[in-house]
C-alpha cells in the first residue's frame, strides 16, 4: 500500500495524479491493473464500471479506479489511498510507522547542503538520501533477501560455468592449431604475443557470444512480463554489467588455456 497527501503528490504516475480526487473520498483507494491474477479480476471489473469492494485491517474499502505500476518478486501488487485513508484503516498510532518522507527543494537549492543539514538535526535513526542513494539502499536490502541471495548465487555460477565452457572451447583450438602457434613460436613469437593471438579470438566469443544472448534475454524479459505481470525490463546498465562480466570471463578462460602454449616446444610438435 502506498499512501500520501493527495494536495501533494508523490508519485509519478500520471493515472495516478489524475485520480487524486478519488482517493480524497473516504475509504477509496487505486488498484494496480498489473498486480498478479491470484489477487482477483479486479481491474477488469473496475473498466467494466462494476462495484468493487474489499477489505483492507478489517474495514470495507471501494476500488474507485485502477493505474499501471506492477507487482515483483516480493509484492503480488500495490493500492494507492490518501494517508488519511491509511489512517482509517490502520489507526492512528500506524502514523509512527511512516517508512519514508519526499521533501521537493527549489530550484535554486543544494541538495548536499540541504542533506547535511537536515541530518544534523534529525535522530540518528533517521536517514536522509538523494534519490540515487535512496534506490541503492532499497537494492542493497532486496539482494540480501532469499530470492536475492538466489539470484546472487545463480549469477556466480553461470560465471564459473561460463568460464568452464570457454576455456573448453579454446583449449581445443589452441590444441588443433598447435602447429601453426608452433611455427610463429619458433620464428620468434612470445608467449605474451601468442597470449594477445588467444585473446583476440576470445574477445570474438565473448561479443558474438554476447549479441545473441542479449536479444534472446529482451524476448524473454517481454515475455516474463506478459505471464507474471512483473516489470521485468533490461536495463542498460545491467546490460553493460553482463557484457563486462562476459568479456572478463573470455578472457580468463583464455589466460588458462594459453598455458597449452607456453609449455609447447616447437622441436617436439615438428
Amino acid at each position: 500500500m502506498i499512501a500520501f497527501n493527495p494536495s501533494q503528490p508523490v508519485m509519478t504516475l500520471p493515472e495516478v495524479n489524475q485520480q487524486l480526487t478519488q482517493i480524497e473520498q473516504p475509504d477509496i483507494v487505486l488498484f494496480d491493473s498489473k498486480s498478479l491474477a491470484s489477487l482477483g479480476p479486479v481491474a477488469e471489473a473496475v473498466n467494466r464500471g462494476e462495484s468493487v469492494s474489499t477489505e483492507a485491517a478489517g474495514r470495507k474499502i471501494w476500488v474507485g479506479g485502477v493505474f499501471s505500476l506492477g507487482s515483483s518478486l516480493f509484492k503480488r501488487g500495490h493500492i494507492v489511498t490518501s494517508d488519511i485513508n491509511y489512517l482509517r484503516m490502520f489507526g492512528q498510532d500506524s502514523a509512527n510507522n511512516i517508512q519514508a518522507g519526499i521533501l521537493t527543494l527549489n530550484p535554486d537549492a543544494d541538495a548536499k547542503q540541504v542533506i547535511q543539514q537536515l541530518q544534523s538535526i534529525l535522530p540518528t535513526d533517521v536517514k536522509v538520501l538523494n534519490r540515487q542513494e535512496f534506490i541503492a539502499l532499497e537494492n542493497n536490502y532486496w539482494s540480501k533477501q532469499p530470492a536475492g541471495v538466489i539470484f546472487n548465487f545463480g549469477t556466480v555460477m553461470g560465471f564459473v560455468v561460463g568460464v568452464i565452457i570457454v576455456y573448453q572451447v579454446l583449449y581445443s583450438d589452441v590444441n588443433d592449431h598447435l602447429p601453426e602457434y608452433a611455427t610463429l613460436k619458433a620464428i620468434g613469437y612470445s608467449d605474451l604475443q601468442l597470449l594477445g593471438v588467444v585473446f583476440q579470438e576470445a574477445m570474438i566469443l565473448a561479443v558474438f557470444g554476447f549479441l545473441p544472448g542479449f536479444g534472446c534475454s529482451v524476448a524473454l524479459y517481454g515475455l516474463l512480463g506478459n505471464l507474471t505481470r512483473i516489470a521485468v525490463i533490461m536495463r542498460p546498465d545491467v546490460a553493460l554489467q553482463v557484457f563486462v562480466l562476459t568479456v572478463v570471463m573470455c578472457l580468463v578462460s583464455a589466460a588458462i588455456a594459453v598455458r597449452k602454449l607456453q609449455s609447447a616446444d616447437p622441436a617436439d610438435v615438428f
